[in-house]
């Protein structure tokens, strides 16, 4: 359902009626009386001049610097990056409204209701905990001390919420009055051990620099904590939630969306250390995932503030494996109006590092100078291919198939497959030939081999589940696309394609839809790893999936599994 259509358009109406936008916007901009609107710096883009405008009396604010405008509800949603529905209850709550029920289920509204409250119940008590280890911090030399050493000011750390987390097993028996509320565990604080009849409880992070991490809304949904001296791990992070999930937030991005605006664009780096560092070095810009690949839902959430995102890594092998997942997950957003680069560091620096030893200015060269995606996505596909042979420029062509048909339709996909036909001494007709991009053949063109013919027959004899499988292991995204049904009706497959399908399911849930070449990789030590890359390395590449392809084979395979049920009750099966 659009969200806009949970809520009755009168309702909406009457909330706009009742808000002023210039007390709205007044909140986040300084105003100044300009004729009969007002005026300030758009907090969409960076300006020195104002060029955004405030109307009282249509209510209603424009840029005409950037071209951004709406009412209150669409600045809130703008400028904070939460939902409609949340928007409109927030602003309703603020003028004594309340957001009319709607027709769907009494229970499932009940269910909502108690979600709601106990997220914010739960973020009251994340709250209390960094306030007590915020002044556990300020009493504690050594990790005052560690701060400095790493070159940040108690201003910083303030700004941050930055803590520390003494140690000890019941620290935060002192900062709340029970430590066996059942809160300080469903908020991951306190870690409750499964034996003996008293189920020993103690405190998850022990002797640790603690970093709150914020939703985009600015709750507190978890923490980020790192040791001081040695041991491990490096970096423990809060377990998922109810109100957080590892592979849908970054950290930093509460406190960056303003500074992203001003630059023009997001950093996304590799610990909270580097951010809150680049911050106080001027780059406040900068956000972190928190100890996951980066996923679709973090470039979605990033691209609700800036069209241009730069992913900064380390220059080992494990970096170029980060850059990686973080292109995989950026494909599926590429646009003609869009940039995606990539950053290497050298060896000896992270990106704080850097900054201190050649400045900020030499910082915002380096990072002018990333890596365009286009060139990122060539390079990867090149991995492990000798391109002075037939044989290696083949494989790449075969590596990057999967990549680039993640790609959007546009101009910039018709440009790759330029350079990919470049690099891999092809003619550009004939890859778009071999990749089904070529459409009807002149009537003077020779007929086409046999060989080209020979995958649409073999696909023709697969049946529904291996149609599925193939158009799912290189779409992963489309997994998200289907309802749960269909996901019931594939998981619960008895033949290896339910073991497939439930593999995938759990792969999408800890990494997000990766591009093929990752996947295959994975499923190799899978009992039918080599039965699920027949599917997809036959000849059957050269034709180009489609997400209605799938859903007929879904409801092929429903009915044929119908069937058979309807042939076992006669007797027949």
């Amino acid at each position: 359902m659009n969200p806009r259509g949970q809520i009755p358009e009168a309702f909406i109406q009457e909330v706009l009626a009742r808000v002023d936008i210039v007390d709205i916007v007044g909140r986040h901009v300084q105003l100044k009386k300009g004729g009969a609107n007002l005026l300030g710096l758009c907090p969409f883009h960076g300006e020195k001049s104002p060029s955004f405008t405030v109307s009282p009396s249509k209510q209603f604010y424009h840029c005409f610097g950037c071209g951004v405008h709406g009412d209150a509800i669409r600045f809130l949603m703008e400028h904070t990056g939460a939902g409609f529905v949340d928007t409109v209850r927030d602003l309703a709550q603020q003028v004594g409204l309340k957001v009319p029920e709607t027709e769907s289920d009494p229970e499932e509204r009940a269910r909502a209701a108690e979600a709601r409250a106990r997220n914010a119940s739960l973020s009251d008590v994340l709250e209390r905990a960094a306030a007590h280890y915020a002044a556990r911090l300020k009493e504690t030399p050594r990790a005052v001390d560690y701060l400095k050493r790493r070159g940040l000011t108690g201003e910083i750390a303030r700004d941050f919420g930055l803590g520390y987390a003494p140690d000890g097993w019941r620290n935060l028996a002192s900062a709340f009055a029970r430590y066996d509320d059942p809160q300080l565990a469903e908020a991951g604080l306190v870690i409750v051990g499964d034996d003996g009849p008293e189920q020993k409880r103690y405190d998850r992070f022990r002797d640790r620099i603690m970093f709150p991490i914020r939703s985009v809304k600015g709750e507190l949904i978890g923490f980020g904590g790192r040791v001081i001296d040695s041991g491990e791990p490096k970096y423990l992070n809060s377990p998922e939630t109810p109100v957080f999930v590892k592979g849908r937030e970054l950290y930093g991005l509460f406190e960056a969306r303003q500074p992203i605006r001003e630059r023009g664009y997001a950093l996304v780096v590799e610990g909270y250390m580097d951010v809150v560092a680049l911050a106080q070095s001027g780059f406040g810009n900068a956000v972190a995932t928190l100890g996951t690949a980066c996923t679709p839902d973090h470039v979605q959430k990033l691209l609700r503030f800036t069209d241009q995102v730069v992913f900064s890594f380390d220059g080992d092998a494990a970096g170029r494996r980060a850059a990686g997942r973080a292109l995989e997950a950026a494909l599926p957003h590429v646009s003609d109006l869009r940039s995606f680069r990539f950053l290497f560091l050298p060896a000896e620096h992270d990106p704080d590092s850097y900054v201190r030893a050649h400045g900020a200015a030499g910082f915002e060269s380096f990072v002018a100078a990333a890596i365009p995606l286009s060139q990122q996505l060539v390079e990867r596909a090149g991995e492990g291919a000798d391109l002075a042979t037939a044989e290696g420029r083949a494989r790449m062509l075969a590596q990057a198939r999967p990549l680039w048909s993640a790609l959007p339709a546009g101009a910039l996909r018709s440009q790759i497959l330029a350079d990919l036909a470049q690099a891999g001494r092809l003619p550009l007709d004939e890859l778009s030939r071999l990749w089904g991009q070529a459409r009807e053949a002149p009537s003077t063109a020779a007929p086409a081999p046999a060989r080209v013919q020979r995958p649409v027959r073999r696909l023709a004899a697969l049946l529904p589940q291996d149609h599925a499988a193939r158009r799912l292991l290189l779409r992963g995204d489309w997994w998200h696309a289907l309802s749960p049904a269909d996901h019931e009706l594939l998981t619960g497959l008895a033949s290896w394609h339910g073991e497939l399908f439930r593999w995938l399911e759990r792969d999408l849930t800890e990494h997000g839809p990766r591009a093929w070449p990752g996947v295959r990789d994975d499923i190799g030590a899978e009992p039918w790893g080599e039965a699920a890359r027949q599917l997809v390395d036959g000849a059957e590449l050269m034709v180009e999936p489609s997400l209605d392809e799938l859903r007929a084979a879904l409801e092929q395979l429903a009915r044929s599994l119908d069937a058979r049920e309807h042939a076992r009750v006669l007797g027949r099966a």
